[in-house]
């Protein structure tokens, strides 16, 4: 499986942006994906997930109310819209997929459940 992540770029805090993830299998429609983001001096940490049918999906607190995660999974497709957008989310932002339908919350946070990885995509957030 491949996974690649677009959509990154520079934006002026308060502004928006949607970063979009391609994978190239068709298996991946059973699966559940999950974005995670590295920002400058910290580790990878979890944002959002969504499970295989996209009904069902999870948020970080740091980013509910303003990020929205989504998919299609005719296109072999998952987005990452990001509203209200603060310097802080400034970051590499990574795509993954994981062999199962969904998990449980601690499991969705945590890398190691996740299989395939995507390049990342730069989020850079100006004050």
């Amino acid at each position: 499986v491949q996974l690649q992540a677009s959509g990154g770029g520079l934006v002026q805090a308060g502004g928006s942006l949607r970063l979009s993830c391609a994978y190239s299998s068709d298996a991946v429609n059973d699966y559940l994906m999950g974005w995670f983001r590295r920002a400058p001096g910290k580790e990878r940490e979890f944002v959002a997930a969504i499970n295989w049918s996209g009904s069902v999906t999870l948020l970080d607190d740091s980013v509910k109310g303003r990020f929205t995660i989504s998919r299609d999974n005719h296109k072999n497709m998952m987005y990452l819209r990001m509203n209200s957008l603060k310097p802080e989310d400034t970051a590499l932002y990574y795509c993954a997929v994981a062999r199962s339908s969904w998990s449980s919350t601690y499991s969705l946070r945590t890398q190691n459940l996740y299989d395939y990885w995507g390049q990342g995509t730069q989020v850079t957030v100006s004050s």
